[in-house]
């Protein structure tokens, strides 16, 4: 038996590695959202200039929004490399990122909902900008999906609090 757990299990972890494309994809998806900045940024130029305050900080926030979003695969790229496939050997890079090698599974997930919840904040902010155009039906829909991401996100932050405090008292336990 243990003829075929020593392969299996040297296939099992390697199989990490299958992880490798998805974050490359990613990294590729950074540059479309480059791409999408940068034509949104044209765009919004004349409305800063020649429109009112209204329509430049919807247009704004539109910025703000994308950069959010490329600052959140940073995120799961980063952390979810070196979490599931490999470490990222840049301890010496002076503009290393302090949380880098920090972030384990438990603090991607509270990363992930956090940064949805600040787009979903800027989404909402934009349409409060809007509110003159939007049905009190939309509106209402727009409200109650950005508290349920809000309500998610301190579930998520109360369920990883009660997980550390079972860790802790059974460490304060011993063996």
């Amino acid at each position: 038996m243990k003829r075929l757990e020593r392969p299996l299990e040297r296939l099992m972890f390697g199989s990490r590695w299958l992880l490798a494309p998805f974050y490359v994809g990613l990294v590729l998806a950074i540059g479309l959202l480059l791409v999408k900045f940068a034509r949104e940024f044209v765009h919004v130029v004349p409305l800063v200039i020649l429109e009112g305050e209204g329509e430049a900080i919807v247009a704004i926030l539109s910025l703000v929004d994308i950069a959010l979003v490329a600052n959140l695969l940073l995120i799961i790229i980063f952390a979810g490399y070196e979490n599931f496939v490999s470490k990222i050997h840049t301890e010496a890079h002076e503009d290393r990122p302090e949380w880098m090698g920090h972030v384990d599974f438990s603090d991607l997930k509270i990363k992930l909902i956090g940064s949805i919840v600040a787009i979903s904040g800027i989404e909402l902010l934009k349409a409060f900008m809007r509110v003159a155009e939007l049905g009190n039906a939309e509106l209402a829909w727009r409200v109650g999906i950005h508290l349920t991401l809000v309500v998610s996100g301190v579930m998520f932050a109360l369920m990883d609090r009660i997980g550390l405090a079972k860790k802790q008292a059974r460490a304060a336990k011993g063996p």
